[in-house]
């Protein structure tokens, strides 16, 4: 058995490839399902067969020169790749890769075999989020295999719609490649929506005030950026398979079709970006709604604070203003003998002539400093 390199054994023990390991994303085990999903036969745009096992796969393929295998796999086990690998004489990279998962979308070319990466996404209405998946496509000559590591993309669906054109299933592996592309392209469009309709939703949040508006911006850009990550590298893949498509013996119709699917992920793309830019500004008005908030109540508090010193003010100043009166008349009720104002016949006009004065003038000066 071929070794493949990223993986090493130890007695029974395999130890994981680095950039597996280094993989921040979950890695929880999906509900079991078989590895094979489809394994077929196609001669001159037609199913002819449907072999039992990779193994009858390969023999029928070899006494079928004209005709081509179209193998779906789901997670695959080791084994199965490295035995398709040795079959179909794949590059041990790309088999790596393959088994590994976890890579970012690319197309790279092993002699007659295409190895290309590309990741589906999905929109989850329920619980508005994006799902993206992964799948491995390997083109050869007489071949096509599949490596889905999640539920994204449908490629039954693609088969079918495959299967009801035999006039675009009989241009070879090159057309089944194209309509991969067109369905993980034409996929993003409900995501794309579903992503309008969440900005669309937290602008709402936005100008209504609401304090959680922060956080979902901020997962929902993370959401974004992982988009423009899956899409981003598509526009150049595209533009690369069209520019050697003559090299490759692609058919006119069929680049045809190629530059449509340019077409959309280039729009794809556009919108993505301003998704970004939507969100950046979002985040700035944000800010500066709660910076205008955060203003508004302090501008508040302070007026109120204000409102308060003027009753302290005009508190205080009848209070000093009462004050002269009651410490005239406290002297004057101690009753001591020896005060001479107190047998004096003009003693209590004195006292309430001096109260008088001491508070008007208190009067005057808090008037005059605007403390009443």
């Amino acid at each position: 058995m071929a070794r493949v390199k990223g993986f090493r054994r130890s007695g029974d023990v395999r130890e994981e490839a680095p950039e597996h390991s280094m993989d921040p994303r979950a890695t929880e085990e999906p509900p079991y399902r078989p590895t094979v999903i489809d394994n077929a036969i196609y001669s001159d745009g037609e199913r002819v067969d449907n072999p039992g096992s990779l193994a009858d796969a390969f023999g029928l393929l070899k006494q079928m020169p004209d005709a081509m295998a179209w193998i779906g796999l789901y997670r695959p086990k080791e084994w199965e790749l490295v035995k398709l690998a040795e079959e179909f004489q794949l590059h041990e990279l790309a088999l790596e890769d393959a088994i590994v998962g976890s890579q970012r979308p690319k197309a790279d070319r092993y002699g007659d075999t295409l190895f290309v990466v590309l990741r589906a996404a999905r929109y989850l209405d329920e619980v508005e989020e994006v799902a993206f998946g992964e799948v491995h496509v390997f083109v050869g000559p007489n071949f096509v295999l599949t490596v889905r590591h999640a539920e994204a993309p449908d490629l039954q669906a693609v088969r079918k719609r495959m299967e009801s054109d035999p006039d675009l299933l009989r241009q070879g592996p090159q057309a089944v490649l194209y309509a991969i592309l067109d369905a993980v392209v034409d996929g993003y469009a409900p995501v794309v929506a579903g992503l309008q309709k969440d900005i669309e939703e937290i602008e709402v949040q936005v100008f209504g005030g609401d304090p959680s508006v922060s956080r979902r911006v901020y997962e929902l850009s993370g959401e974004v950026i992982e988009f423009q990550r899956a899409t981003a590298p598509l526009v150049t893949m595209l533009h690369g398979f069209i520019a050697g498509a003559a090299k490759y013996g692609v058919t006119d119709e069929l680049q045809s079709y190629l530059r449509d699917v340019a077409d959309h992920a280039i729009t794809v793309t556009e919108r993505i970006s301003s998704f970004r830019q939507m969100l950046q500004n979002i985040l700035v008005v944000n800010s500066t709604l709660v910076t205008q908030a955060q203003n508004a109540e302090m501008a508040r508090m302070t007026e109120a604070s204000i409102r308060q010193g003027e009753e302290v003010k005009k508190i205080s100043a009848w209070a000093a203003i009462l004050f002269a009166p009651t410490l005239v008349g406290t002297i004057y009720g101690m009753n001591f003998d020896f005060m001479p104002e107190t047998h004096w016949a003009f003693g209590y006009p004195f006292a309430m002539l001096l109260m008088a004065v001491v508070c008007l003038v208190l009067y005057t000066v808090f008037k005059r400093r605007d403390w009443l």
